[in-house]
């Protein structure tokens, strides 16, 4: 559990490098920007929501992974992979 706190602060890490990157690149840095601030955000706001879930599996012996999280948090970093290669090569 304590895992997606720290991708959220790695998120908002990135989301400032990704801002101190303005005057090398200009403004195709900002959709960067945007997919880590929402990634974060996202992890942020839905916190409160998987620790209930994960107490509750782990109260009845029966916790399930949250494969859709799982997949959204791989998908947002795939497209900030993709977006930095073209940011950078651009």
């Amino acid at each position: 559990m304590l895992a997606w706190g720290r991708t959220m602060l790695t998120m908002v890490t990135a989301s400032a490098i990704f801002l101190r990157w303005i005057p090398e690149h200009g403004p195709l840095v900002l959709p960067l920007f945007a997919v880590s601030a929402a990634a974060a955000a996202a992890i942020y706001f839905t916190q409160r929501v998987r620790y209930r879930r994960g107490v509750r599996g782990i109260t009845a012996g029966q916790l399930a992974p949250d494969i859709a999280a799982v997949l959204w948090t791989a998908s947002s970093c795939v497209v900030l992979g993709a977006l930095g290669l073209w940011v950078v090569l651009a």
